[in-house]
């Protein structure tokens, strides 16, 4: 119990928001609403997978908002030409993966500090595709929304696979030799390079992996609509760190899992249509995201300190 006190202080908070809406707002419950919220959520889940990784790794990505919005852009211009759905899932995850390769390339081969990097590219790609677009849209063929499903089949499908996926890494995650590594590695890099893994491989691998995930869920956006905005990532970095450190992982690394951080996305994901019924001021989500990631990282650091007893 005290190994996932974490997890299950998140599940029961997020009970009782639950039940704060069921007191003030039962039209929450209703299975539309409920549909549209998570088919919403699922592109910000397939991401928060890919950013676990990277901070139980004891790194960080901050530029996962910028990836997402140029992914997405490139990915409705292709569709816009005419290419088929899969070969735009294709390019998109390619190009994402490139963009992760770039940020795991300077953290990893070259020893720079993540937060740094990070932060230099997620500036670089926002402007650089402000300056390329200036904020023009791309519109989509009416075969591209949905898959070319009805709606309620393609916002089941969304939700679906986002949660197959999340099954399949969690588990992956425990039971997979690399899944074990990136613990090793987030634990005590040079504990694991004498045991034999490679830690610069390892912390490249995560980033690469989230920024296919990215592109993934750059894809899983596009769907939901009949046009792409240049600005459709902004702040979703924000969401995911937080969704993720409020699980339970831990930011100083080797220390969580995914179920933990979907708890942490269905917490963050009440808390807009809770500011919406109690007729709070929709600026005031973004307040309380990053007060739930400074309480997370203090509950860590005060574990920390008590684990070792200083």
């Amino acid at each position: 119990m005290n190994r996932y006190f974490r997890e299950w202080s998140v599940a029961g908070a997020l009970l009782l928001v639950l039940l704060a809406l069921a007191g003030f707002a039962p039209g929450f419950f209703q299975p539309q609403p409920l549909l549209s919220l998570a088919t919403r959520e699922a592109p910000t889940l397939v991401v928060a997978c890919g950013m676990a990784l990277v901070i139980i790794c004891r790194q960080i990505d901050i530029s996962v908002g910028s990836q997402f919005s140029v992914c997405g852009v490139c990915a409705g211009l292709l569709a816009a030409r005419g290419w088929p759905l899969p070969l735009v899932l294709l390019a998109s995850t390619t190009l994402g993966a490139l963009l992760g390769a770039i940020n795991g390339g300077l953290v990893a081969g070259l020893r720079l500090p993540s937060i740094v990097v990070t932060l230099a590219t997620m500036v670089t790609l926002r402007q650089g595709l402000n300056l390329v677009r200036q904020g023009e849209f791309v519109n989509l063929p009416d075969a591209v929304q949905w898959f070319g499903l009805s709606q309620s089949a393609g916002q089941w499908t969304l939700v679906v696979l986002a949660l197959i996926f999340l099954g399949v890494l969690g588990v992956a995650l425990r039971h997979v030799a690399a899944g074990r590594f990136v613990y090793a590695v987030g634990t005590d890099a040079e504990a694991s390079r004498l045991a034999g893994i490679h830690p610069q491989g390892v912390t490249f691998g995560v980033f690469v992996f989230l920024g296919a995930l990215t592109g993934l869920a750059a894809m899983m956006n596009l769907v939901q609509s009949p046009q792409v905005q240049p600005l459709s990532g902004s702040g979703l970095e924000l969401k995911v760190i937080a969704a993720v450190v409020v699980g339970g992982v831990a930011i100083s690394g080797g220390r969580g899992n995914l179920w933990g951080a979907f708890a942490g996305l269905l917490l963050l994901a009440c808390v807009a249509p809770a500011l919406t019924h109690l007729h709070v001021e929709a600026y005031w989500e973004k307040a309380i995201q990053g007060a739930i990631i400074l309480l997370a990282v203090v509950a860590d650091g005060v574990r920390s300190r008590k684990q070792f007893g200083r």
